[in-house]
This record gives structure tokens, C-alpha cells and sequence, in this order.
């Protein structure tokens, strides 16, 4: 991985243009050499633009090692994937191990891809035409963004490299671990020094989708509070920054994923996708939604998705529905059934109906999938142009209502979480303590990538997950009996066998084999 960053650095920006007005437009036109680049304001928005993108790891990636980690999704059994897709299944069963590869390598090397350009674009500023403001304005952009992709590594995988420096030698590649406690210190430096310097405020909205000030505080709150030793009141006071912005709840849960309400006024950060075939597309409902022949009823187009992409991923657990309170207007929002035939695992799609209160007719079979992103008629197959919430405020004020109760100061908690049950359609509580929090965020921000890392977080992981699977083998005799055995050691990723291989310095995580 090392060895690739090394070109990634000096080459895998450059095919990147200039946004002109829009943030999206990122087409490669033209290359150029890296001693003539990183001269001017349209370079560096270039290269900026370069490292967004590998932030789009974390959706498709962040579906099967975050959500279908979780007690919120399972996966569909399709005989046809015990070759292709094993690797994919064993991470939901908790069998992975540094042999599994796929998902797992291909988050580990765009997040340090991602790291890499940043790394090249801040270590060139300092020579380039830019004036001191707008060296100050990359700066502070480039930091919040080599922050987000260490805090994506270092809740996955723990004691990652520190690279913070663009890679010009072969040594420079090959770093050690370094500790839990510097890559998050790292982490709180960087996101700290881009609110110093400035970052800007949302006060519009649509907003231009690049991060901002309102962003880089609930990065900051989520590393305070994820970071082996917790600093509960620096994230309060972050988290009631972001209340004090310009960001408001939705009327309607519904409309926060909507195509036509991108970057609206409760996103605070999302990943951003365009549809079409100019490569800035996501293929994340294809993934989610049953395995059918016929998908052209239930899509608009038809497209394979028994090969390829593949569906029935990431698929609502029963236990998941039964979990939502009577009248959470969220169930509907972010589970749908589709009903038809199903006849030697092929499913046949009839009809689209409501999770709540679902009875099978007779003759029939279902299959849940996640609601939130689906959006047809669509124009390409297998390709959709949904936006991905990263934060937004619904999950910021269920944050600050975590960091308060963990302060013990419970009763402060209550107005920020029963506005977010409130919008749900139900009643707000009296009081309110830690697992009634819990509770709320897993509905809240059902399928936006957040229930692995936030179980973990609130120290639920391991007795919630050993639960699940043993409620799991019940329902599905196929499962091993050596699946869900949810350790300490298995709250973080192994570095896999590639990994160890090229960098002799990396030392693998407790539980997993070594090389």
C-alpha cells in the first residue's frame, strides 16, 4: 500500500480540474506535471478536490463493515455468493481476519490515498503563488479533511501510521503503528487548526457540499468523545457551537434524502455524488435492494444486480423493525418490503409495501431493504446520484445529548433529544438516560454508517453483538458456530496480509495473525 502511495501522491491528483462554480464538476480534462502544478488557487482547488473523493470510501464500504457489523443489517443468503461474495458475508459474521481483503482493503487504501494527496498538497503551499489568506483557506480545508480520513482509520482499525508528510522515498513509506492516543491527538491538532484558521460557516443553503465550520466541530466532538481517554465537556461545548449555527431539523424526516434537498439546511457534511456516466456516481441502492430478476418495477431500468453489484446487502433485520417505538414516523422512511415470488432463490418483485404491522400473504415472500436511498425511476443501472449524510443535525443534537447524560447532566439532555422525537412523531420524555440516547441514534441515524462505531463508543459493542448472533443462529442454521464471537480484539480491523507483507514496521492487531 505503501508503494502505491507513492504515486498517488505526485499523479492521482493531477487527472482532477478545476470545480469552476460547481463542487461536483470534477471531470478530468488534462494532466499535467507535478513541478508545474500546486502554483495556483485553481491547482490547490483541484487537488483539494482530489481528496474529497477518496472520502466516498466510506458509503459503499461503510455499508457492509459499519451497518451490516451492526445489529441493524444482515445479508440476504443467495447461494451464489459462497465464492464471490464469502469475503463479504464473513465481515457481518464476524469471521473476517487479514486474509479477507476486499471491503476491508479497499477502505484501508483510500482512506491513506485520501491522506496522501493531502499530505502532498500541504506540503507544496508554502511555494506556491497563493496569497497568505488563501494559503490559510487550503490549509484549514486540507486539515479537516486529512482529520476525517484518520478518524475513519483510527475507529477501524486503531494504532494506524502516522503519514504526515508527502512520500518522496521508498523509506518514507513504511512507517510503524503508531499509538491509539497520538493518531487521535493528531486527529484533535488538524481538526483544531482548520477552526483556528477559519473555516467557513453554512448561512445558506444548498450549501456547496465542501466542509465547513459547522463539520469540523462534530468531527472534533466525535474524537473527543471516541478517544481512549474522553473529554466530554471540550465536546459539549463544540456540539453546542453547532447548535448555535444556522442548521435546523427537516419538517419531514423524509425530506432530509431527498434528491432535490442535497446539502440542505441539516446537512452538515455529506458525501457527494452526481448521476450519469461521468464517474461521480454511487451504486449504493443497487447494493441494498433485493436480488430480482425483474428489478426494472422496482428500479425504472433493469440491470444485473444477481452479478456485479450484487443486492441484498445490508439488509433490515426483523429485529431492527420490531425495535422502533409505535408511530416513529422514521420506520417508514428507511425500510421498505418488497413482496413477490420467490422459486429456488429467485425473486420475482410484485409490490412495494409498508414495513409496519407486514403480514406475509400466503404464496408469497419478501424482502426488506433500506428506503432512504432509493429514489426511482433511474436513468443508468446501477448507478444513482444520492448524496450520503455524514453528519447532519439530527445527529448532532442526539451527540450533544450523549455528551450530557455522560456528564451526568441528564436533565440538560432532554430538549435535544426530544426535538428529534418530537419530528419522529413521539412524545418526549420526562428524563432520560443513556441506553433511551442509544436507542434514539439507532433510529435516527439508521443506515447512514453510524450504529458499529457508535455501539462501540458507548461500550455496547460486544454484549448487543453477541446477542444478535446468538438471536442470528436461530433463525439461520447455516450460520458457523464460531461466527459472532465478538471480542475486545475484533472492535477494530485486521491490518491484512498485503499490508504486513510490504510494511515489515506494521505490526498487526491483538487477536488476528501476523507475517
Amino acid at each position: 500500500m505503501k508503494k502505491i502511495i507513492l504515486f498517488i501522491a505526485v499523479a492521482g491528483i493531477l487527472p482532477f480540474v478545476s470545480c469552476s462554480d460547481d463542487f461536483l464538476e470534477i471531470y478530468p480534462e488534462t494532466s499535467v506535471s507535478s513541478n508545474t502544478f500546486y502554483k495556483t488557487q485553481a491547482h490547490f482547488d483541484q487537488a483539494l478536490m482530489g481528496a474529497y473523493q477518496r472520502t466516498r470510501t466510506v458509503v459503499a464500504n461503510g455499508m457492509i463493515m459499519d451497518e451490516m457489523r451492526s445489529d441493524n443489517a444482515h445479508f440476504t443468503r443467495y447461494s451464489g455468493d459462497r465464492g464471490p461474495y464469502l469475503s463479504t458475508e464473513v465481515i457481518g459474521l464476524f469471521l473476517d481476519d487479514e486474509s479477507t481483503g476486499s471491503w476491508i482493503n479497499n477502505r484501508y487504501n483510500e482512506l491513506y490515498s485520501g491522506i496522501s494527496r493531502v499530505n502532498t498538497l500541504l506540503d507544496r503551499l508554502d511555494g506556491s503563488e497563493l496569497t497568505d489568506t488563501q494559503k490559510g483557506s487550503v490549509r484549514a480545508e486540507a486539515l479537516f479533511l486529512r482529520a476525517f480520513l484518520y478518524f475513519d482509520l483510527a475507529t477501524h482499525w486503531g494504532p494506524v501510521p502516522l503519514m504526515l508528510h508527502e512520500v518522496t522515498n521508498e523509506s518514507e513509506s513504511f512507517l510503524p503503528n503508531a499509538t491509539v492516543e497520538a493518531v487521535y491527538d493528531q486527529i484533535i491538532a488538524d481538526v483544531s487548526e482548520s477552526i483556528s484558521i477559519g473555516m467557513p460557516s453554512a448561512t445558506t443553503f444548498p450549501q456547496s457540499g465542501r466542509a465547513t465550520m459547522g463539520a469540523a466541530k462534530m468531527l472534533r466532538a466525535y474524537a473527543y468523545m471516541s478517544k481512549p481517554a474522553r473529554e466530554y465537556a471540550k465536546a459539549e461545548q463544540d456540539l453546542l457551537d453547532v447548535t448555535r449555527m444556522s442548521y435546523a431539523l427537516e419538517d419531514d424526516y423524509a425530506d432530509i434524502y431527498s434528491l432535490g434537498n442535497k446539502n440542505g439546511k441539516e446537512s452538515i457534511f455529506e458525501i457527494q455524488y452526481l448521476d450519469g456516466d461521468g464517474g461521480q456516481h454511487n451504486d449504493l441502492t443497487w447494493r441494498q435492494i433485493p436480488k430480482c430478476s425483474n428489478n426494472d418495477l422496482l428500479m425504472g431500468i433493469n440491470a444485473n444486480n444477481y452479478a456485479y453489484t450484487s443486492g441484498g446487502w445490508s439488509v433490515p433485520t426483523q429485529e431492527m423493525i420490531n425495535s422502533y417505538e409505535a408511530g416513529d414516523k422514521r420506520l417508514s422512511a428507511s425500510i421498505a418490503v418488497a413482496e413477490g415470488t420467490d422459486v429456488m432463490e429467485q425473486f420475482t418483485f410484485e409490490q412495494l409495501v409498508e414495513p409496519l404491522g407486514y403480514t406475509l400473504p400466503e404464496g408469497k415472500a419478501f424482502r426488506y431493504f433500506v428506503k432512504k436511498y432509493y429514489h426511482p425511476p433511474y436513468n443508468y443501472g446501477l448507478r444513482t446520484g444520492d448524496n450520503f449524510p455524514v453528519y447532519r443535525y439530527g445527529g448532532a443534537l442526539l451527540l450533544l445529548a450523549e455528551c450530557l447524560v455522560e456528564e451526568g447532566k441528564n436533565g440538560e439532555a432532554l430538549p435535544y433529544i426530544n426535538a428529534v422525537r418530537q419530528r419522529a412523531g413521539l412524545p418526549a420524555l420526562a428524563s432520560v438516560n443513556k441506553q433511551q440516547v442509544s436507542d434514539e441514534m439507532r433510529h435516527e441515524l439508521a443506515f447512514e454508517n453510524h450504529r458499529w462505531t457508535d455501539l462501540i463508543r458507548t461500550g455496547q459493542a460486544i454484549s448487543v453483538m453477541t446477542t444478535f448472533g446468538e438471536r442470528m443462529k436461530i433463525l439461520d442454521p447455516q450460520i458457523l458456530p464460531s461466527a459472532f464471537n465478538v471480542t475486545q480484539e475484533r472492535l477494530v480491523y485486521a491490518f491484512q496480509r498485503r499490508e504486513l507483507e510490504v510494511n515489515i514496521n506494521l505490526v498487526q492487531n491483538p487477536g488476528y495473525k501476523d507475517y
